[in-house]
């Protein structure tokens, strides 16, 4: 499906995932966006993805490497501000010489201000961050499918040492616990009463 659209906004972002045939890349910004976890990333860092996804397409047109720290170098020599501009100018001379036109190149690099347009006005994508309490209890959640996780594959490995005569052990039962040690105060809690009631409760003695 094309990026570009009468019936939408222009948008520099949308057009560039059309000219440099980055399809997939528009509902990745978004889905990271709009995560809930640790792969959400912010406007800045979503401009920051979408221009080295620009430098690796220019460089593999060339036929130069693409491979992840080169594709993340190259871009901080050209854009860092602790890069010195004698760095800067061998980057670019390099680049030019491979055959990479670098003026049009970083004239393509956006801003966070035009990933944050394409997102709202172009896809429709919205931000909606959780409550404190829903991400409580969404992370509630995870560790208790770890801990049940980590119960079940180890009642499975003991039964399987169990049955070939490895160990010794007649009925049994695996509980997994994780505690929270506050070393503000010394007190240990098992880690959902912990988080359900909103950490330890000798920081709400000393406010």
């Amino acid at each position: 499906m094309s990026e570009e659209s009468s019936e939408r906004p222009s948008s520099k972002v949308a057009r560039l995932i059309e000219a440099y045939g980055l399809e997939g890349l528009g509902a990745e910004l978004e889905s990271r966006w709009t995560a809930e976890d640790e792969s959400r990333l912010s406007l800045r860092d979503l401009a920051d993805l979408f221009n080295k996804r620009l430098l690796e397409a220019a460089l593999l047109e060339v036929g130069m490497s693409t491979l992840e720290q080169d594709v993340e170098n190259i871009y901080n020599n050209l854009v860092g501000e602790d890069v010195s501009s004698g760095i800067r100018t061998d980057t670019r001379n390099r680049l030019e010489r491979e055959g990479v036109d670098v003026e049009s190149l970083q004239s393509d690099f956006v801003t966070y201000q035009a990933i944050r347009s394409y997102l709202q006005e172009w896809r429709g994508a919205e931000y909606i961050s959780t409550t404190d309490r829903e991400k409580i209890d969404k992370d509630i959640e995870v560790i208790q499918r770890l801990q049940s996780r980590t119960e079940s594959i180890s009642a499975t490995r003991i039964e399987n040492l169990r049955k070939t005569g490895r160990i010794d052990v007649k009925d049994f039962e695996v509980y997994a616990s994780v505690q929270v040690l506050c070393q503000n105060c010394g007190r240990q809690y098992e880690v959902t009463t912990f988080l359900e009631q909103g950490g330890c409760d000798c920081l709400e003695a000393e406010d």
